[in-house]
């Protein structure tokens, strides 16, 4: 079974208080559901750490955008820290992307990808994707379906061809609005 992950994070403890607002887009760049959360006042921060950086990524005022293409094998969470800078975009490898209950959603396939502002790119949870197959969780069809777009996604990163990555300052802004 597959974990599905919704764009409003209801389930999320440590945000004590937040704001949330998400809009159907269909454009010529995009055509799904985008949500943003803004983290008002969180219990405590959280920062990862990636070799020798660490990067906080929630914090009392940060704001989570979350792209959810729809017919994509992809959603984009773009983390903004309180002054509205980008601090990393994660990547989810998914099944698919739909709605349910009015509230976005997607089936992770355990790969990730992190793109730090420097440019740099972090491949993550190899190891969870081995032990779904070894597990019975997932086929090898959906394992051959997850790396398949983790390479797909990696070879647009390096030409900068991504999309969602340029339509994350933009999407923010637009959701933003109707947070007011």
């Amino acid at each position: 079974m597959l974990k599905r992950k919704f764009g409003d994070r209801s389930e999320w403890k440590r945000v004590t208080k937040r704001k949330y607002s998400q809009l159907y887009i269909d454009s010529k760049e995009f055509k799904g559901y985008i949500t943003l959360l803004n983290t008002i006042k969180v219990t405590e921060p959280l920062s990862v750490r990636y070799g020798e950086k660490n990067v906080c990524i929630v914090n009392d005022g940060y704001m989570w955008l979350q792209q959810f293409p729809l017919e994509e094998k992809h959603s984009v969470t773009t983390m903004f820290n309180a002054k509205g800078d980008i601090v990393q975009w994660y990547i989810d490898i998914c099944l698919r992307n739909g709605i349910e209950n009015d509230v976005p959603w997607m089936d992770d396939l355990f790969l990730d990808i992190v793109l730090l502002p420097t440019g740099e790119v972090i491949e993550k949870d190899a190891d969870e994707i081995e032990n779904a197959l070894s597990d019975g969780i997932i086929d090898k069809t959906l394992y051959d379906l997850a790396w398949n777009e983790m390479k797909n996604i990696k070879s647009l990163l390096s030409t900068d061809s991504f999309e969602l990555i340029r339509l994350s300052n933009n999407h923010k802004e637009i959701l933003s609005e109707i947070l007011k």
